[in-house]
């Protein structure tokens, strides 16, 4: 336990809040900028004398439920909730959920990329938000139901999904979907999302079962992917992975290397595939 960053810290998390921005009235004219301590204790639950000691470097180790009131109390972000239990010594804990909710930024970055196709996805393969050249590419998978929106699921039990691909490269880009589902089924061992989208695909696809069983481990990362379009032909794509820690988002961007047949296949896709919007089989 680091003491005297840890006062530090709180010290300065209570400095930059104003009461309203925990829902408190102003009270009468305060003579330093932040919160009171007392103020920090009763919304962390606890003794003011005790929060006291804390910001002073002379308290015991906080409790992982006391650390936890404190990051509430002090509205803290992901990585600063993080840094606080590093702090007391304590490892974060696990954050168990993927959060479909996408940051107006990733939308904007999203909107920007005009000329290659982009889509964001949370880690099991949900597709959260697609810009038009990825639904030129893939098809508009946001206008399909939730359930239709998973690329795993859809690789799996939809025969037309693997038509996005030459028939050579299933076997590989079936080895990677089920490598990184598994990574992160071991990370949110308590979330139901990846838990029951792994049940699903053991009992309703053989092949799934069998990789499965194979125990590889991988994270999503960069590569190349290979898409046999129906107007444009067989594309060579290098696919970057950006990933937003906070929600377990991914920001999926494919490009074609200036000067090769799959860049100037993907421009003549930004002019006829454009046009084309109607719904087809998805790909990730």
């Amino acid at each position: 336990m680091n003491r005297s960053e840890l006062a530090d810290f709180l010290r300065r998390g209570r400095a930059r809040l104003n009461p309203a921005d925990v829902g408190l009235a102003p009270g009468a004219r305060r003579r330093t900028p932040g919160l009171r301590r007392e103020e920090v204790a009763s919304l962390a639950g606890m003794s003011a004398d005790y929060y006291t000691r804390l910001e002073q470097s002379r308290g015991p180790r906080p409790s992982r439920q006391m650390l936890t009131a404190l990051a509430r109390a002090l509205r803290l972000t992901d990585a600063e909730h993080d840094h606080l239990f590093h702090l007391a010594g304590e490892e974060p804990p696990r954050r168990e959920t993927a959060s479909t909710h996408v940051r107006p930024g990733l939308l904007l970055i999203l909107d920007r990329l005009y000329d290659t196709p982009a889509q964001l996805v949370n880690d099991c393969g949900e597709v959260l938000a697609q810009n038009a050249m990825a639904k030129a590419l893939v098809g508009d998978v946001m206008s399909r139901p939730r359930r239709e929106r998973n690329l795993v699921r859809r690789f799996f039990l939809d025969p037309a999904a693997r038509s996005l691909f030459p028939a050579e490269d299933h076997e590989p880009h079936a080895r990677a979907q089920v490598a990184n589902l598994r990574a992160v089924a071991a990370a949110r061992p308590d979330d139901p999302e990846p838990a029951g989208l792994v049940a699903e695909l053991r009992s309703a696809s053989e092949e799934f079962a069998r990789l499965w069983d194979e125990h590889e481990v991988a994270a999503r990362h960069r590569a190349t992917k290979r898409f046999q379009h129906p107007l444009v032909g067989l594309l060579d794509l290098d696919c970057e992975v950006m990933l937003s820690h906070e929600h377990h988002h991914l920001l999926v961007v494919h490009t074609a290397r200036p000067g090769t047949d799959s860049y100037e296949r993907l421009q003549l896709l930004r002019v006829v595939g454009l046009q084309d919007m109607t719904p087809r089989a998805t790909a990730g």
